[in-house]
């Protein structure tokens, strides 16, 4: 090859080179922005009811696994299905004073041809005791009110009509409505899908306006009992609350929001529940419970959704869910795979959570001094170990949630471990979430709910019939007190 075509070679070959490097560098880019990619969707995929606020229901989506397993104090790593060792037990028992005794004797004919009417009753050699519903059928009842005169000074009155009787010649009765808002409230029966039920246990037929009416209706009659449940909510000393969006009302999104959806807030104790619809916004919790849950220097049992802690809604004391904090150290454990900190720190809570439940179980006020050093120690070592071990946020997906996790526990110790200090504190907000569970299940059944209005009314009447369960009444004999005009009256809290 001559000069100038090796000079034309080099130049060519520069080029290529240059081509080449260029085409690598782009593919280095590449490759680390879908490594990046690829560990937030395996993040991504990772998360599951055991390490994030994820229903169990998600668990089983494609490409994602299942919770591990999760430690019970005093009992291995899993447990058995069905009852567990020292649970109670529930049985259908035998009642000595039965509502009605039938003697049943042996009828037809002996093999040697006698009537057996006629055989000697030798007594009683086996007792069985059925426990059954009566089948039900509508009754139609005419009342003829009647009109009387005074036969001393001439004045005429007319009987009352029955208690719970509407305007008009024809209506149901109390019975039946309180058993279509049961349907409508509790079980979530949509209305069309009601009525047939109605028809078929029943015989009886309401129209589904009729029915819808009746939410509307016996949440006016709840006004003043609603508002004395929130009063007696504020005086207590411990108080649960969570919060959960809710598809209620128009699909469009009101201006500088993302999703049309509302916030469906509980406060409640183990004897009154009390709700709040509103929107997703500080408005909505200064609204609630807590400016008066503050005044009165209550304790709020809460998730750490920010808004509990901004100051524009009152300062009442907090303990921290510790529930949401074991599923948020599984996560850091996940992120960390080799470090031994997150799970000693579980571990500890773990430990001081079930000190405080069998104190509590036993009556007693406090739990063992040694027993609650012991595990708070443990505790701060955990968490200062995984200070140590994060001394910055990073990059990878978890590692910034999970430095923030850590220094939540240490700045914020007195809250998260509030419950040690007094059994009656409960760890969890479980008692929030069980009141908040219906408003999901509903959802899912019916989707969207078009109607603000009723929703409102809906969670009066359910706030109503959770807090007179919690008191051992009877739903349907509460839910009838109040269509009759006369609700039951919460009593007030024992002297503590």
């Amino acid at each position: 090859m001559s000069r100038e075509q090796l000079i034309g070679l080099v130049i060519a070959q520069a080029g290529q080179i240059a081509a080449l490097t260029e085409s690598n560098e782009q593919l280095r880019a590449a490759n680390a922005q879908l490594g990046v990619r690829l560990a937030r969707l395996e993040h991504l995929l990772s998360r599951n009811s055991g390490n994030s606020s994820m229903p169990p229901s998600r668990d089983d989506d494609p490409g994602r696994s299942a919770p591990a397993p999760k430690p019970r104090p005093g009992r291995g790593p899993t447990r058995s299905r069905g009852k567990q060792p020292g649970a109670p037990g529930s049985h259908l028992a035998w009642v000595d004073d039965p509502a009605e005794r039938v003697d049943r004797f042996p009828c037809g004919r002996c093999g040697c041809g006698r009537d057996l009417a006629d055989a000697a009753d030798l007594g009683i050699v086996d007792r069985y005791q059925q426990h059954e519903i009566p089948l039900v059928s509508v009754a139609i009842t005419q009342y003829d009110q009647h009109e009387v005169v005074c036969r001393g000074c001439g004045a005429t009155h007319v009987a009352a009509r029955p208690e719970g009787a509407r305007s008009g010649p024809v209506g149901y009765g109390p019975n039946l409505a309180a058993f279509a808002v049961y349907l409508l409230v509790v079980q979530h029966i949509p209305v069309e899908r009601c009525v047939r039920l109605l028809e078929s246990l029943t015989g009886a037929k309401p129209s589904v306006g009729f029915v819808h009416s009746l939410i509307e209706r016996a949440a006016r009659l709840l006004v003043e009992v609603d508002k004395r449940i929130r009063t007696l909510i504020t005086l207590a000393r411990v108080v649960c609350c969570d919060e959960t969006p809710l598809r209620v009302g128009s699909k469009t999104p009101r201006p500088g929001r993302k999703k049309a959806e509302k916030y469906l807030l509980v406060a409640c104790t183990e004897l009154y529940t009390h709700y709040l619809l509103g929107d997703r916004d500080l408005d909505t919790f200064t609204k609630f419970v807590f400016a008066d849950l503050a005044a009165n220097g209550s304790i709020v049992v809460h998730d750490r959704y920010h808004l509990y802690d901004s100051g524009k809604i009152g300062e009442p004391t907090h303990q921290l869910c510790c529930a949401h904090l074991l599923r948020d150290l599984d996560a850091a454990a996940q992120t960390y795979p080799d470090a031994e900190w997150p799970p000693q720190v579980a571990r500890a809570l773990r430990g001081l959570i079930h000190a405080t439940n069998l104190a509590r179980q036993t009556g007693r006020t406090a739990i063992d001094t040694a027993l609650r050093d012991t595990l708070i120690g443990e505790f701060e070592s955990g968490v200062r170990v995984g200070l140590s071990e994060t001394t910055r946020h990073g990059n990878r997906p978890g590692e910034r949630t999970t430095r923030l996790l850590l220094e939540m526990l240490r700045d914020r110790q007195p809250d998260v471990l509030r419950f040690t200090t007094d059994p009656r504190i409960p760890a969890t907000n479980n008692l929030a979430e069980r009141d908040l569970r219906p408003a999901k299940t509903q959802q899912k059944i019916s989707g969207r709910l078009t109607n603000e209005a009723a929703t409102k009314d809906r969670y009066r009447i359910r706030g109503y019939l959770s807090t007179a369960a919690k008191h051992g009444h009877n739903v349907m004999a509460a839910m009838r007190e109040a269509i009759l005009g006369h609700p039951w009256i919460p009593p007030d809290p024992a002297p503590a």
